[in-house]
């Protein structure tokens, strides 16, 4: 087949054939084309029009293709679906070329290494993520190319590496084949996360090949100068993404000047529930910025900033020492309103100096990326100069570290026009009076015309020659063209060049000299000034590491003054920080809810929970009467002040947590065919296996999704298991229906009854929003659905109802339960004699070999460890309806 296609169509199957796994934008002239696999896909991906091209073969190939200039919004659309593209580009000039144009591949676009800041959201960082999977060991390894952030860290679990997948929630990850056959599901990380996954080939993690590119990049001559000697695992992961990104991006990425080594240990951990319940970054439902956590502390200037109050949010600290640190830090700057304001002023300005960094270093900086860059750094000796007298030590740190890189902003000030053009090749880039032949050059782009006017003049006047005239052909340029009739006037230094009927044309060194200047000028002086542009852009890039640490000193001074802007505007309070397991809150407020409700309508509430008599908090009263948004606001208030802000309340005292869990509400997975009940107990069972006596837990409705007895009995073991030191012993906030719960209270030592007040009136109710000690003795479910609205009819049968049911007196028999303890166990077993034998014939079918030939034809290679454990679960249920 190749030998059948055009020269043309051979360069671009040979260059296909090395990026198999990808779409190539193959550049012929003003068009990115696209053939056969690929412009059928990009065609419909991208809806533009499929044609075709003669390629040599019986049938014409087909093909779509894009403008270059528009190269980036298409690029965006296709990497945002998780294609890779290759950019293969003209290497060579096409007037110089012989034969076919020279070309290749300059750099390949994946999810995670798409640098178009249009194509990004400027306030969450884009990172590309490494897994791999070792000996029942992950290594892990995390990169954002457009900030140069680079971190490596190991995991012994898979739920350690699910709290990570979504802390960084990366658009991209590359992995080996081990990590493939994990039996994590990586389906729904595609599906539902939109993670692009790719494996890679095994030589990209080979020992040796890792140790080299680090040390190559590094510069080290062992690792143990990058701090990964003992780390074998995680230097695989940032060797091998280091190695992937060079041979993508193709460039030295010298912006990823530093690899950070991090502890999942040094910040609090939250699970993917517990995020998405407490909606810290973004709402439950509609995936929205409004209406999160993020949303209410978020008032930073820059994008840095925003990037990094991410960050705090979604990993707050574990150590008191920092947290202390960072309160310090935003109480200066709450204190001090007209400086903090300044500083925000002054912040308003600034880009995205991580970014703008990193296209620098990447060679892809056009002239207006360096004005804001200028502008950027024009803002920073003001910020200096108000931090000088902070007392803080943070403050007193991003001091230290905001370098106002002066002699930058001059440079760039002094080299780069103000407005400039976007291309870089096209001229107008040079101020005036930066270079002296620039300077030359344009002079005699714009005055040429004059310095022949006055040639003409001045040896019209030298010679006599009345009718001399300056004249221009392509063939000899410029010319001195003297009639016959003065030819006797010619002086002796004028060469003659052509002779014509009635004149003679001459030249002069002089003329020779101008002409040079002005027929050369624009392209010199385009060419003068994209080289002069690229030594300006290189002289920046060599200060990498000054200009990233000062981006990040930005960033956190950004995210300080937010804070403590909001702090001020929303009335918090700084919180104290103990050691001693003490939960104290006074009045405290849901941040966002408070936000959401207009004038101050918001009832605050306390709470108080400790390591001995106040463990466990049994929260009871109906639907709709806050608990949840209770139970969210004390989770969001210890979040917040081990993040470093000030808290909605009066005062808050607050032991240091080291994980807070949420199991709150739960909706069928019908996606992975599980039920309500199924995931509630997923949940339940990854938080009493994961917690620990220094957690936090927020217990919602547990038992709910099953029958009443069961999921009582569930829900009392739960708190039985909790309270018992020796098992569990965290502090819980734990919502419940079940009023029967209440009796734990006085039977287990460190469990306490609270309820929300709720103010009757007749057959109506008001919810007063007030949490207050004791138990709720009914739920109002009635009073609830009839404010609702559900029609008078069916709130008088259930009125009805409940009446009949209230005299079976369920509550009488728990008391017993909880009163006569084990003795209780021998009452409940029930002698078969006793079963209702009428039942049997519905089960019939189920015999124990039934379930025994399912378990064999299991083919378990091919199961996810969610589907063993459904089977599991239906085949248990089997069993137990034979019996």
């Amino acid at each position: 087949m190749s030998n059948e296609l055009t020269p043309m169509m051979k360069q671009y199957m040979q260059t296909k054939e090395e990026y198999k796994d990808c779409i190539l934008f193959y550049r012929l002239g003003d068009f990115y084309e696209m053939f056969f696999d690929d412009a059928l896909t990009a065609s419909k991906e991208l809806e533009i029009t499929l044609t075709g091209k003669n390629c040599g073969l019986e049938e014409r190939a087909p093909m779509c293709g894009i403008p270059y200039h528009a190269v980036d919004s298409y690029l965006n659309r296709l990497v945002s679906k998780g294609y890779k593209v290759a950019i293969c580009e003209q290497v060579e000039d096409p007037k110089t070329a012989k034969g076919i144009v020279k070309r290749e591949v300059i750099r390949v676009v994946t999810p995670g290494t798409n640098l178009d800041t249009q194509g990004l959201d400027e306030t969450k960082n884009n990172y590309i993520m490494c897994i791999v999977y070792m000996a029942d060991r992950y290594g892990l390894s995390v990169a954002d190319v457009t900030t140069g952030e680079y971190l490596v860290t190991e995991l012994d679990s898979q739920t350690k590496l699910m709290d990570e997948l979504y802390k960084f929630m990366p658009s991209e990850i590359v992995c080996n084949e081990a990590f493939y056959m994990s039996g994590l599901d990586l389906d729904d990380l595609k599906n539902r996360l939109h993670m692009a996954i790719y494996s890679l080939e095994a030589w990209y993690f080979d020992d040796a090949l890792c140790r080299e590119t680090l040390q190559e990049h590094f510069k080290v001559a062992s690792l143990e100068g990058i701090g990964l000697s003992d780390y074998e695992c995680g230097m695989i992961a940032s060797g091998a993404l280091l190695k992937y990104l060079e041979e993508t991006q193709k460039n030295s990425l010298s912006h990823m000047s530093r690899l950070t080594r991090y502890a999942t240990g040094n910040y609090m951990v939250l699970d993917s529930a517990t995020r998405r319940n407490l909606e810290l970054v973004e709402t439950l439902r509609e995936k929205q910025k409004r209406g999160s956590l993020l949303w209410v502390l978020d008032k930073t200037k820059t994008a840095m900033g925003a990037r990094t109050l991410r960050k705090y949010v979604e990993q707050p600290l574990i150590d008191k020492k920092s947290i202390v640190k960072r309160l310090d830090a935003v109480a200066e700057l709450k204190d001090n309103a007209i400086c903090r304001e300044e500083i925000r002023e002054y912040l308003n300005p600034v880009y995205d100096l991580e970014r703008l960094v990193g296209k620098i270093t990447y060679q892809s900086a056009n002239p207006r990326d360096l004005i804001a860059f200028q502008s950027s750094l024009s803002m920073l000796p003001s910020v200096k100069c108000i931090l000088k007298d902070m007392e803080s030590d943070l403050l007193k740190e991003i001091y230290e570290e905001l370098d106002p890189l002066e002699e930058l902003c001059d440079l760039v000030g002094r080299a780069i026009q103000e407005e400039p053009p976007l291309a870089m090749k096209e001229g107008g880039i040079i101020k005036d009076g930066y270079n002296e032949e620039v300077d030359r050059l344009r002079k005699a782009k714009s005055e040429g015309k004059n310095w022949l006017a006055d040639l003409e003049t001045k040896e019209r006047e030298k010679t006599g020659i009345k009718n001399l005239r300056i004249r221009y052909n392509k063939v000899f340029g410029y010319y001195l063209e003297v009639t016959n009739s003065f030819k006797d006037l010619v002086p002796d230094y004028y060469t003659r060049k052509q002779t014509l009927a009635n004149a003679e044309r001459y030249i002069i060194p002089e003329l020779k000299e101008l002409e040079d200047t002005i027929l050369g000028a624009e392209d010199k002086l385009c060419a003068l000034e994209y080289e002069l542009y690229c030594e300006v852009r290189n002289i920046i890039a060599a200060e990498l590491t000054r200009i990233q640490r000062t981006a990040k000193a930005v960033a956190k001074l950004d995210v300080i003054a937010s804070l403590a802007l909001v702090a001020e505007r929303n009335n918090y309070v700084r919180p104290k920080i103990n050691e001693k397991g003490v939960i104290d809150i006074r009045d405290g407020r849901h941040p966002v809810v408070e936000k959401m409700i207009p004038n101050d309508m918001f009832i605050a509430n306390d709470t108080y929970l400790d390591d001995k008599k106040q463990r466990i908090s049994i929260i009871t009263g109906p639907n709709m009467a806050g608990k949840s948004t209770y139970m969210r606001q004390a989770a969001l208030i210890v979040l917040m002040a081990q993040l470093g802000s000030f808290v909605p309340a009066s005062s808050a005292n607050i032991g240091l947590v080291d994980r807070i869990f949420t199991r709150v509400g739960a909706s069928d997975d019908l996606a992975s065919g599980q039920s309500t009940f199924m995931v509630e107990m997923n949940e339940v069972a990854n938080i009493l296996r994961n917690a620990t006596s220094k957690s936090l837990l927020i217990l919602d409705e547990i038992g709910r999704g099953t029958s009443t007895f069961d999921g009582l009995s569930i829900a009392w073991a739960v708190v039985e298991y909790i309270s018992n030191s020796k098992l569990l012993g965290a502090k819980t906030l734990f919502a419940t229906h079940y009023h029967e719960l209440t009796e734990l209270e006085g039977k287990i030592s460190n469990v306490n009854n609270y309820c929300i007040a709720v103010k009757e009136k007749g057959d109506d109710i008001v919810f007063l929003r007030k949490i207050v000690k004791g138990g709720a003795d009914k739920s109002y479910g009635i009073q609830v659905a009839k404010l609702a609205g559900v029609p008078d009819p069916v709130i008088n049968r259930a009125k009805e109802i409940v009446e009949e049911l209230v005299t079976a007196d369920i509550t009488g028999k728990v008391k017993d339960i909880a009163v006569q303890g084990s003795e209780t166990k021998k009452k409940t077993q029930k002698k078969l004699d006793e079963v209702d034998l009428t039942q049997f014939s519905l089960f019939d079918t189920v015999k124990d070999d039934d379930v025994l030939n399912e378990l064999k034809e299991l083919d378990i290679s091919h199961m996810t460890p969610m589907d063993a454990m459904n089977k599991l679960y239906q085949l248990q249920n089997k069993l137990r309806n034979r019996w």
